[in-house]
Order: structure tokens, then sequence, then C-alpha cells
């Protein structure tokens, strides 16, 4: 890994500096003159004394390469707040062609590279990766705005194509305003498509769609040779698959084209509550067999006694006009708490946004800034009662914080893409702490719980999602996680990154 970041021949922006090239014996990049908020040390500064022989001139660029303090302190960290990686420069492309020239040049001189979604409602005080253990930092590298590339190139029946940087509320509004929607949305849809795509991306609709990724029609990805793609499951079919859910080691998806359905006009949200986690679990996999609902998720909390745990399932059905679900019916022959269930009727697009609420909250608190331990694993159905009254019995109070335990079954056979594993059974659930804790938490023990869980998990043969905070992993651990895809996913990373310069933030031993 090199100790310095890529620049481009322009004057870096609020810095009375203009970078001309790369320094290819010092490993650094060479300016005009030093930019007045440079850092100090020796490491951080830009050569300016080292003669044209070492000097590799720079790609043309349409978008802006930036240096400034400010900026690299921004993309040195992200939402988990836990891990800092800064990089060297900021490239904010001003077009596609500007990724593939980058990055180019970087694998020519040893440089990494990761696409950051700077992720947000667009306010650019809180825009910010959202990856939680520092999966999209690139220390002493070049970290790539996606914000540069947010364009919703075209909408029409059935298909969405968008460039990376767009967010998927910029394209839940786009598409609405057509009659259309995306089949499977984030809980948060403040991120970004190329990020979500990358890891997978997850939401409500998981049981019926599975992830965004199984949603993908084709993707445009600049290798780690700097090589523009268009791949499909037709055409380009091994760089498809390397990609969707790949974690960015194979390549920087740019452009994605996405599959929509037609969008409904009400969402009936439906509450049950649960004392019982045997009740629950059954409940849960009886409603997503019978598929009663059109999204179905749940979430774990302490009882109002304080004393344990309850367990929320949370059914949508999305209707038009007065054609309103029989409620009677969504609600027979299940185990819950009669008493405390609960309807909501709103909008599609009301509920769609539901989260942003709970944001402003997290926000408001100053909670939404604070170092969040995350952490996401996948569970095999006939081992998941057994793991949760584990994890229960660990998790206190003070490990949620203000934040929640998202909890509930999906069908594996809905994940399509080989490089987002599965548990190996036909039912799965979803086991994602998403902790917000209060100011003073002990972050540390936090992380060792999570090693501690995910250990277990993967004991009774779950499998973990990328975006979470797991310390220490290992190469043996990567191997025993992609379990016989491993080769799959050292034959890509050889044959597509074979500098190994794309996204080391992931920390993926092949």
């Amino acid at each position: 890994m090199s100790k310095s970041a890529l620049p481009r021949r322009s004057v870096i922006a609020g810095a009375a500096a203009t970078v001309v090239g790369w320094n290819t014996v010092g490993r650094s990049w060479a300016v005009e003159a030093p930019a007045p908020d440079a850092a100090p040390d020796a490491e951080a500064a830009a050569d300016t004394t080292s003669g044209a022989d070492a000097l590799a001139a720079l790609p043309r660029l349409d978008g802006t390469l930036v240096a400034d303090t400010a900026t690299l302190a921004r993309f040195g960290g992200d939402f988990g707040h836990l891990v800092t990686a800064a990089p060297r420069a900021v490239l904010r492309p001003g077009s596609v062609r500007d990724v593939a020239s980058l990055v180019a040049f970087a694998r020519r001189h040893r440089i990494p590279v990761a696409m950051n979604g700077q992720s947000g409602t667009g306010d650019a005080a809180e825009l910010e990766s959202h990856s939680s253990y520092g999966q999209a930092g690139v220390r002493g590298g070049v970290a790539i705005d996606s914000r540069g590339l947010d364009r919703i190139v075209r909408i029409t029946p059935g298909r969405a194509v968008v460039e990376a940087g767009v967010t998927w509320a910029q394209l839940t509004d786009a598409a609405l305003a057509q009659g259309w929607m995306p089949p499977c949305l984030t809980d948060y849809l403040h991120l970004s498509v190329g990020g979500t795509l990358s890891v997978g991306g997850i939401g409500g609709g998981v049981q019926r769609y599975g992830f965004q990724v199984d949603t993908v029609e084709s993707v445009d990805v600049v290798t780690g040779t700097g090589e523009l793609v268009t791949a499909s499951a037709s055409a380009n079919r091994e760089l498809f698959e390397a990609v969707l859910g790949g974690g960015g080691q194979a390549g920087l998806i740019v452009r994605a084209t996405l599959r929509l359905v037609r969008a409904r006009e009400r969402a009936l949200v439906l509450n049950l509550f649960y004392d019982d986690l045997g009740a629950y679990l059954a409940d849960q996999k009886k409603l997503m067999l019978e598929r009663r609902f059109d999204l179905q998720v749940g979430d774990v909390s302490r009882n109002a006694a304080g004393t344990g745990w309850r367990y929320k399932v949370e059914g949508v059905v999305h209707y038009d006009g007065s054609a309103a679900p029989d409620r009677a019916k969504l609600v027979r022959g299940l185990r819950c708490v009669a008493a405390d269930t609960t309807f909501t009727d709103q909008t599609a697009r009301e509920y769609a946004y539901r989260v942003d609420a709970f944001a402003g909250f997290l926000k408001g608190a100053g909670l939404w800034s604070q170092p969040k331990p995350w952490m996401s694993l996948f569970l095999p159905a006939s081992a998941t009662e057994t793991f949760m009254r584990e994890a229960t019995a660990l998790l206190t109070p003070e490990d949620l914080g203000a934040g929640l335990l998202l909890f509930y079954p999906f069908r594996t056979d809905v994940f399509t893409r080989p490089m987002t594993v599965m548990p190996d059974e036909l039912v799965g659930f979803h086991f994602d702490l998403l902790s917000f804790p209060f100011p003073g938490a002990d972050h540390g023990a936090a992380l060792r719980r999570n090693r501690r869980l995910y250990d277990r998990a993967v004991q009774l043969g779950g499998k973990r999602y990328l975006i979470g905070a797991i310390p220490d992993v290992t190469h043996a651990d990567w191997r025993r996680h992609y379990g016989t895809r491993w080769g799959r996913v050292v034959a890509a990373k050889h044959r597509f990154d074979p500098a190994g310069i794309l996204t080391p933030g992931q920390g993926i031993h092949s």
C-alpha cells in the first residue's frame, strides 16, 4: 500500500497549490507550491522538489481532485465512527471516464482506491460513508466521492438506469412520479445505489425479492485495471457476479440498470407483539411461507418492565384506492398478544421514508455521530432459537442504547448472486444489531461482544453481512465465510484487480 494518494492537474480546492504529477521515487504528489493547510509531517506532505525524471504525468479529468485537510478528514471516517483511515486525496468525478482514468493511473503506481458513497440527506455537514467499520476507507490512497456520479439516466416502464452516487431516496421519488418503485428498499433510503449493491442491499422486501443485487439487470464497472466494462448475466457474467455483493474487490460500480415494480398507493402496516420467542419464530416463518405480507420484518426490544425481551412482527400490505386488506384475515391463526396488535394506514411513500423521523430524533439527541458497533448476521432457522437465547442473555439495554435489534426470516433460495453467501438451509433469520450507544459506552467491549456473537453464529452455520463491525477477521475467517465459493473470490480478484488496489478497507484476504 502506498503512503500517498492521487491528484489531478488542477488547483486543490481550498489551497494555493496545483498538483502536477506523481513522484514515482518519493511516492508522493508533486505540487507547484505547498498547500497552506497541508499536514506538516513528512509522510503527509506533498513533494515540491523532485526532478522531472521521477514525475509521472496525470490523466486529464473532467472533475476535481482535492487534498485539503477538512476533506481528507471527512473521508477518513465513516458512520460507525470506530475506524479512521484517511486518504491522501479525494476525487470528485465529473464523469465515469474520470473513475476509469484514475484507477488505471493508480494501478500503474500501486495506489489504493475505494469508492465512497457519502450517504445522507444532502446536508454537506452530515454526509459520510455508511459502512460501520472502515470498509470504504482507503488509508493513504484515493477516495472517490460517488456523489459526483449522481445522475438518474432514465426511468422507463419496469426499469431504471442510474449512476452509482444516486441515493435510493432520489430513485424512489423519481420512480414514484412515473408510477414505479424499486422492489427492495433499504430501511434508510439516503444510501447510494453503488454502495448498497457492493454489499448486497437488504430491506423489508427481502422475502420476495432477495437483496437489491438480485434486482439488478446490468452494471457498468471500472475494474482494477481501469477498464470500463458493462456486465450482466449474459455478458461478462464472471465480473457481474463478482461485483454484486462483492465488497468492491473486483471492480467499482459506476452505473446500474435496476428492475422496478408497479407502485401501489397505500401501505397497511400491522404490528404483532410476542413475549415468547418460540411463538414468535413459528409465526414469523408461517407468515413468510404463506406470503401474507408484501414486506415482513421484525425487531427485538426490552419489555415495558425492563425484565426481559419482547418480539415484534411488522407486516405491510400494499394496496390501491379503497381496496383495503381484510385485517382479521391477516392475524388469523397467530399466537401474538392480541390486545397489543396495532394497524397503521399510510401512503406507500410515507412507509418507505418511515426511518427519517427516527433518524431526526437521533441526530437531535447527538447520537447519530456517536460510535456505533453495528453487526449483521444471517442464521440458519434450525439454530436461530439457540443463538437468540444466548444473544439476549448476553445483550443489555446499554448495548442497544437508543437503537434496536432487527430480527426476521427470509428464504435463502431468493438470493441469486454468488458473493452473497447464505446459511445452508431453506429458511434463515436476519440478526441485525443496530446499536446507538449513549456517550460513555465501552466500545471496545462492544466489539469483543460482536466477535463472540459472530464466532458463535459461524459455529451454528451462520454468515455475516459485509458492513458489520467485527474485529480481527482473519484469512481463515474469510475462507470459512465464503466456503466453496472462496476459489471464485480469489480468481475474480486476481483477474479483475491484479495489482490488489481496490477497496482495501474490507480486509478480504484473498
